[in-house]
């Protein structure tokens, strides 16, 4: 069943500007400790790949609080949702702390998606209420 559907576009020289009058704070605000490694390295070799990662966590993360229906409200935070992906490329949502606590003891399983482009940032993000009968159901895609 779905529980939430949460979308977001992002301005990404708006996450720059921010990055130019910030530095690391403002990423460090935004980013777990897994994404934290990831933009540092992507920074480093090419600076606007970093740029273009930090808007699609950022647009991910706004899409996912969406979706669950908190906003930027305890408890969920930007550093306690950390956005990944999967050996075949899927992006996927990692919760920590509270938050983690908070959706599992809900049953609730994300989806989410993210592009992005030369100016923009876009996510979508799918948050279903796992039921027995649909845990049967999808049990081998688990």
């Amino acid at each position: 069943m779905i529980y939430g559907i949460g979308t977001d576009i992002c301005d990404v020289r708006r996450i720059r500007a921010s990055l130019e009058r910030h530095g690391d704070r403002f990423a460090l605000r935004i980013l777990g400790d897994t994404e934290m490694a990831t933009w540092r390295a992507r920074s480093q070799r090419w600076p606007e790949r970093g740029v273009r990662y930090l808007a699609t966590r950022f647009s991910a993360k706004e899409a996912f609080s969406k979706a669950i229906g908190l906003g930027m409200r305890m408890p969920m935070s930007w550093r306690l949702c950390e956005i990944d992906k999967l050996a075949s490329g899927q992006p996927t949502v990692v919760l920590h702390g509270v938050l983690k606590e908070w959706f599992d003891t809900r049953a609730l399983r994300a989806h989410i998606t993210v592009s992005d482009e030369t100016d923009y940032a876009t996510s979508f993000c799918v948050v279903e209420q796992i039921t027995p009968q649909s845990l049967s159901s999808n049990s081998s895609m688990l």
